[in-house]
């Protein structure tokens, strides 16, 4: 094993994950948001509004009057801010890169970011034909093609920036840092991923539907987001597996309580959250079943304290 091994070396001292965990908020709250906030602030005003009414109201670009290209496109620059700040100051304070951030060697197993990118994906898409064939009258078709090119290419482009921020933050270098001080892997995926759900406590899925029917979802994409990176030992399943989550969903299908807001191809009407949250956990059943067979991954690993004093024993397939 050699993903959260890694960070057991003399250079990775827990307050640095603070100082770098607290540098990459800062940079894309303050920095990264910043062209968002210039710029509704300039559209919102040329539409008549006051400039405390659009202060107000800066995260309602409808209201603002700001197209969803360019709401999302904004606001995907903080993403973009803090995956940079992230990975220059792990550089800095660890002289770590973003290879040993992801499985804690020297190479990106790529073809796994794919194989998680693919298998989310058809998830994803035989569970939206299914909704749609039983529920077809849930689903409005808002298909514009000079809405949905630039739509495709920020969300391919950018997209990725973001779900590899979050995948880097929580399921890399947090749960590195969370297994060097407590030496468990059961912690590193534990503590991440319930930091991840909280992190997701502003979203307006939450206000809409509530914290504690919201929470579970959120808890449970870092779980199995978590728990496919310590038995593959490494998070490129992961980094492929949110990708695909958040551009299906910006490009196939939104509704008025997303967090992604998008000219995407269908909005559907009703959402159905407890729903939402017993599909995600058929979803997760079945991609831990079908890499267990296909990587050979070993379950006790997880029950295997995170050491470099003994050979291991343990090992996964490695592509």
């Amino acid at each position: 094993m050699k993903h959260l091994e890694y960070a057991l070396g003399k250079d990775n001292q827990f307050w640095k994950y603070i100082i770098v965990l607290l540098v990459s908020l800062i940079a894309s709250n303050f920095i990264g948001i910043m062209p968002y906030m210039i710029t509704a602030v300039i559209i919102g005003t040329s539409n008549g509004l006051q400039a405390d009414a659009v202060l107000m109201n800066i995260m309602d670009a409808k209201h603002i009057g700001m197209s969803p290209n360019l709401s999302l496109f904004l606001l995907l620059i903080a993403f973009v801010v803090a995956f940079f700040t992230l990975i220059l100051f792990i550089k800095l304070l660890h002289h770590q890169s973003i290879q040993e951030v992801i499985n804690g060697t020297k190479k990106i197993r790529w073809n796994r970011i794919f194989w998680g990118t693919g298998v989310w994906a058809a998830l994803l898409l035989i569970s939206f034909i299914v909704s749609y064939i039983l529920s077809p009258d849930n689903f409005v078709l808002q298909f514009d093609l000079s809405t949905f090119i630039p739509l495709f290419f920020i969300s391919i482009l950018m997209i990725p920036l973001q779900t590899s921020y979050e995948e880097l933050t929580f399921r890399g270098y947090l749960a590195q840092g969370i297994g060097r001080v407590t030496k468990s892997r059961w912690m590193a995926l534990l503590i991440p991923a319930i930091l991840f759900g909280l992190m997701h406590v502003a979203n307006p899925e939450v206000k809409e539907f509530g914290f504690w029917i919201m929470m579970p979802q959120y808890i449970m994409f870092g779980l199995i987001f978590g728990l496919v990176s310590i038995l593959d030992d490494g998070i490129e399943l992961a980094l492929g597996m949110h990708a695909a989550n958040n551009i299906f969903l910006s490009l196939t299908v939104t509704h008025s309580s997303s967090a992604l807001q998008t000219s995407a191809i269908f909005n559907q009407k009703e959402v159905d959250p407890t729903y939402g949250l017993i599909e995600l956990i058929v979803f997760s059943l079945i991609v831990i079943a079908f890499f267990y067979k296909k990587y050979n991954w070993n379950f006790s690993v997880l029950n295997k304290k995170i050491e470099t004093d003994k050979e291991d024993t343990e090992t996964v397939a490695i592509d």
